[in-house]
């Protein structure tokens, strides 16, 4: 099972990072003024995250 770090900087932000089982990071945030508004983040991320579209960019060649 995965789980999500909250670190915080040396200027005070907040920011998190997505781990996998194995402990590869997965994603992370943008640092966030508050702690508060890095578990939002979270809490946005679980919320919206099943339901994301992929969207793929990339060139093929």
């Amino acid at each position: 099972m995965g789980k999500f770090e909250v670190s915080v900087n040396d200027k005070g932000g907040y920011h998190f990072v997505l781990k996998a089982t194995n402990g590869q990071v997965i994603a992370t945030s943008q640092v966030y003024q508050s702690k508060g508004s890095c578990l939002d983040g979270i809490e946005s991320v679980r919320k919206n995250a099943p339901e994301a579209e992929v969207v793929d960019l990339s060139v093929d060649e």
